[in-house]
């Protein structure tokens, strides 16, 4: 079986054995829409290609930890964020939404954008980058992208229970930083 027709799953296992190749189009497959999902929770972009390549790293590290069970996207969603919050929470940073408008590589902003971009210069923007990256995390999944808390639960790589508590907790503690 050819390379490129083979299943990220698939890959992945190579990727388990020590396979390079199989990382590399494992990579080539993912990073792009990664890179793009993180640059919407960080705006400075060399914490987000060090995040990439961390998340990369610990694929090729710990890929025989993957359980099979769902997709490797948000598998490999699971560790960018965490290794996102992780990094934010370790240099104190504060996260936004996005980048500017002015940042954006594509000249035609779609409406979520200009919503996101909205946000992120608002008080709602400023009490999110108030509030702990594990609360943030959750609120953004579900919230900006839409996630149900099961899917937010794969994505994240955390328990569903866990998911709606940190829901739970991140409107009350986005409730008190507006108040």
């Amino acid at each position: 079986m050819t390379e490129s027709v083979r299943s990220d799953s698939e890959l992945l296992r190579a990727v388990s054995a020590q396979d390079e190749g199989a990382l590399r189009l494992l990579y080539e497959r993912n990073a792009g829409w990664l890179h793009a999902r993180l640059r919407r929770r960080c705006s400075d972009p060399d914490v987000v290609l060090d995040v990439l390549q961390d998340t990369f790293v610990a694929a090729w590290a710990g890929a025989d930890r993957f359980r099979g069970e769902g997709d490797v996207a948000a598998w490999l969603w699971g560790i960018a964020i965490h290794r996102l919050a992780s990094r934010l929470r370790r240099v104190g940073a504060v996260t936004r939404l996005g980048p500017a408008l002015a940042e954006r590589d594509h000249p035609q902003i779609s409406a979520e954008d200009e919503v996101l971009v909205a946000i992120e210069h608002s008080d709602v923007g400023t009490a999110l980058g108030r509030i702990s990256p594990q609360l943030r995390v959750v609120l953004q999944a579900t919230i900006l992208d839409g996630l149900s808390t099961r899917e937010a639960a794969t994505v994240l790589g955390i328990p569903q229970g866990t998911v709606k508590t940190r829901l739970a907790r991140a409107r009350v503690a986005l409730r008190e930083e507006l108040s």
